[in-house]
C-alpha cells in the first residue's frame, strides 16, 4: 500500500496553487514519517527550480525523439525560442498538470508551436522510451489544435548523463522516491533564446499568456510579434522572482515627468520669442 498518492501531490500541498487534504498516514507511522512542526520532509529538501538566467544549455547532450531517432538537443535550437519542459511521461499527476498549463495558455495566443516558436518536453526518467514520448505527443497536438504544430512541438527521452546534464544546467532538482516508485520535483517551464541561452522562468501550473507571449517576444529578440507587442515589452518589466511580467509604473513616472519638464520649457521658450518680437504687448495688454 502505497503512503501517498503522488509525490507531486505533496509539492501542490506546499503551494497555495491547489487546496487539498492532508494525506493521512497510518497511526502506526506517523512518529516516524512526520516531520517536526514547520519543518519540510527531507525528500523534498533537495527539491526546487533555481534561475539561471543567460545560462547556456549544453546543446552538444544526446537524445531520442518520439520517432526513436537520435538527436541532439541542439537539434532544437537556432531559429527560434524554444519553451523548454521538464516532466517525465508516466507521471500521475504533477507533470501533467504543467503540460495541461502550458497548452491551455498556448491555445490563446496567436502565435503558433512550430511557426514563431517550438516547445520542446524531456523526459528526466531515464527508464522512459520513445513509445511513450510518441503517445504523449500525439495527446497533446490533438489537444492544441493546431495544423502543423507536430513539426514544432519534440518529445524526448535521454539517457541518465544527458538528463543529470541538463537539469543541472537549468537549475531543476528533483529525487526518486524508490518506495512508490515516482520522482518528487518542482513544476515550471523555461524560455531560451534561439541560441540556447535561459531567459525566462516560470513556475507553478498555470501560465499567464500574456507573460509568455512577451516571453517569447523578448528571447526572440523582438524578431516575432506587432508594434504593439514591442510597446507592451516597454511598459511591462520581467521579474525574476515571481516569473512574471510586472508594469513598470517608474518608467511611466519618469517619462511623463520629462514630458512634463519638456512642456515647461517649450512653454517658457514660446513666451520669451513673443516678448522679444513685441516688448510693447504686455504693457497694451494691461
Amino acid at each position: 500500500m502505497r503512503l501517498l498518492p503522488t509525490i507531486g501531490l505533496v509539492l501542490l500541498l506546499a503551494t497555495p496553487l491547489v487546496a487539498q487534504e492532508p494525506v493521512r498516514l497510518p497511526t502506526d507511522r506517523v512518529t516516524e514519517a512526520v516531520p517536526p512542526a514547520g519543518a519540510m520532509p527531507t525528500l523534498l529538501q533537495d527539491i526546487g527550480l533555481d534561475q539561471k538566467l543567460n545560462e547556456q544549455l549544453p546543446l552538444g547532450l544526446a537524445f531520442t525523439d518520439e520517432q526513436g531517432r537520435d538527436v541532439t538537443l541542439g537539434t532544437y535550437f537556432g531559429s527560434r525560442p524554444v519553451i523548454l519542459v521538464l516532466a517525465y511521461y508516466e507521471c500521475p499527476m504533477l507533470c501533467t498538470q504543467v503540460l495541461n498549463g502550458l497548452v491551455s495558455a498556448l491555445g490563446t495566443l496567436n502565435f503558433t508551436v512550430g511557426r514563431e516558436f517550438d516547445v520542446v518536453t524531456v523526459s528526466f526518467d531515464p527508464g522512459e522510451t520513445p513509445e511513450l514520448a510518441r503517445g504523449k505527443k500525439a495527446a497533446y497536438v490533438e489537444r492544441y489544435k493546431r495544423p502543423g504544430s507536430e513539426s514544432g512541438w519534440h518529445f524526448l527521452t535521454g539517457t541518465q548523463h544527458s538528463i543529470t546534464q541538463l537539469t543541472r544546467a537549468v537549475g531543476f532538482r528533483y529525487a526518486y522516491n524508490a518506495e512508490v516508485d515516482q520522482y518528487a520535483h518542482a513544476s515550471g517551464i523555461m524560455v531560451v533564446t534561439p541560441e540556447g541561452r535561459l531567459s525566462h522562468y516560470f513556475y507553478g501550473i498555470e501560465y499567464g499568456p500574456r507573460d509568455l507571449r512577451l516571453a517569447l517576444i523578448d528571447a526572440a529578440d523582438r524578431k516575432i510579434g506587432s508594434p504593439v507587442d514591442q510597446l507592451l515589452l516597454a511598459c511591462f518589466h520581467y521579474d525574476p522572482k515571481s516569473g512574471k511580467y510586472s508594469l513598470a509604473i517608474m518608467r511611466f513616472v519618469q517619462g511623463a515627468g520629462l514630458l512634463t519638464v519638456a512642456a515647461i520649457g517649450l512653454t517658457v521658450l514660446v513666451l520669451r520669442r513673443r516678448e522679444r518680437r513685441d516688448p510693447l504687448a504686455g504693457g497694451a495688454s494691461a
